[in-house]
């Protein structure tokens, strides 16, 4: 299993950091250029990542406050879970971290590793920007 994963310091207390994650409509705002046909509810969202797949993700699992994970609800090109966990600093900041398991034999590996970990780490600056 291949772990990518990117956090930032967020300026807002944890509720609000969860609350925003939480809800899959938001994610759109955290998606880099190159993802496009992008349809979503609270729960799930549909999208294409240029030149690679189209991909479909739901909510499998929420810890208020604490984090949630999505997995695909269809078939996707190799297994994935997209996790997200909150962490309350003390001092009305929160630690934000994104966190993407992928099953990659070593040719995907060496082809989707960077592009992954350039995606959490987009995402995580994002969430930065958004939440100021």
């Amino acid at each position: 299993m291949t772990v990518i994963e990117s956090a930032t310091v967020v300026n807002k207390p944890i509720e609000q950091v969860y609350t925003y994650l939480a809800d899959l409509n938001n994610h759109q705002q955290l998606m880099p250029e190159n993802i496009y046909n992008w349809t979503s509810t609270a729960d799930e969202a549909t999208f294409t990542i240029q030149n690679m797949a189209k991909l479909s993700i739901k909510i499998a699992s929420r810890v208020e406050n604490k984090e949630l994970t999505a997995v695909p609800s269809e078939a996707a090109p190799f297994d994935i879970e997209m996790k997200w966990t909150v962490e309350d600093n003390g001092d009305g900041t929160t630690t934000a971290r994104h966190i993407l398991s992928a099953d990659l034999n070593m040719m995907m590996k060496m082809l989707a590793s960077g592009p992954l970990q350039k995606l959490v780490d987009h995402q995580t600056a994002r969430l930065s920007e958004i939440l100021k």
